[in-house]
C-alpha cells in the first residue's frame, strides 16, 4: 500500500472499509470528533457545494466554529455533463487539466464556451448561497476545505488554490472518505488532511463511503447554510 502522508489524520479502523458513514451529517460528525480541539477557534469551514454541505454544517455546528461556501465547478464536456476537463473558482481562478486536455479533441471556441458557462454558474451559485449576506474575510485567519469526499482530487485543488489565493493564513481539508492516491497528491499543498476513510485501488467511488447516499438538490443544500449562526454584521 501507498504510503500515508505525514500530514494526514485519518481513522485507521475504516481503513479500505465501505459503508462506514450513514449519512453526509453522520460523516460531518465523526470529522467534528477527529477535529476537536485541533482548530483554531478563528478558524472558517468552507464547504464546497453541494455535497459538501451537510458535512461542513454538521461539523461546524458541532464544534461552534463560523462556516461559509467556497463554489467550484467542473468545466464540463459538451457531450458528457459528468466528467469534467477543468474547474472554476469562485475567485476567477480557472484551471485545465492538461493531461485530460491532451486525450481529447476540443476547440478553441468549445474550451471558451465551456468557461464561460461554468463562470455564469458559479456565479449564480455564489449569489444563491449568500443571499443579502456578504461574504466572511477570509485574509490571515485559518480555514479548512469540506466535501463529502475526494475522488481525482481536481475540483478540491482548485478549491485550496483559490482560497489561498484569497489570503487564507492555512489551510487544511477534512473529507469523510479520499482516494490515498489523491489524498497523497494535494497533501503537499495543505497543513493538514482529515480524512476518516482512506481507500485505494483501481476503483474507487465515494457514494460506497455511505449506507444511504443521493445527490445534495441545491436547494437544500441553500436552505441548510441559511440556517446556520452568523456573526453579526458590521
Amino acid at each position: 500500500m501507498q504510503q500515508m502522508p505525514e500530514n494526514l489524520i485519518e481513522r485507521a479502523e475504516f481503513r479500505e472499509r465501505e459503508g462506514i458513514f450513514r449519512n453526509r451529517r453522520h460523516a460531518g460528525r465523526v470529522l467534528a470528533d477527529m477535529m476537536a480541539d485541533r482548530l483554531a477557534p478563528d478558524c472558517l469551514v468552507l464547504a464546497v457545494p453541494a455535497g459538501g454541505v451537510p458535512v461542513a454544517c454538521t461539523l461546524a455546528e458541532m464544534l461552534a466554529l463560523e462556516s461559509d461556501v467556497v463554489v467550484v465547478s467542473k468545466i464540463t464536456f459538451p457531450w458528457n455533463s459528468e466528467a469534467g476537463y477543468g474547474a472554476v473558482a469562485q475567485n476567477g481562478l480557472v484551471r485545465l487539466n492538461d493531461r485530460i486536455m491532451a486525450e481529447v479533441r476540443l476547440n478553441q471556441s468549445e474550451i471558451h464556451d465551456g468557461i464561460s458557462t461554468t463562470t455564469a454558474k458559479v456565479n449564480r451559485r455564489i449569489k444563491a448561497f449568500r443571499g443579502d449576506h456578504t461574504a466572511p474575510d477570509i485574509r490571515r485567519r485559518p480555514a479548512v476545505i469540506v466535501d463529502d469526499g475526494l475522488a481525482s482530487g481536481t475540483t478540491m485543488s482548485v478549491a485550496i488554490e483559490a482560497v489561498t489565493e484569497m489570503g487564507a493564513a492555512s489551510i487544511s481539508v477534512a473529507i469523510p472518505t479520499g482516494h490515498l492516491e489523491s489524498i497523497s497528491r494535494i497533501s503537499v499543498e495543505v497543513e493538514r488532511i482529515y480524512c476518516a476513510n482512506v481507500r485505494s485501488g483501481m476503483r474507487f467511488a465515494v457514494a460506497a463511503a455511505y449506507q444511504q447516499w443521493s445527490d445534495v438538490a441545491e436547494s437544500e443544500a441553500i436552505a441548510m447554510m441559511s440556517k446556520r449562526d452568523r456573526p453579526a454584521e458590521q
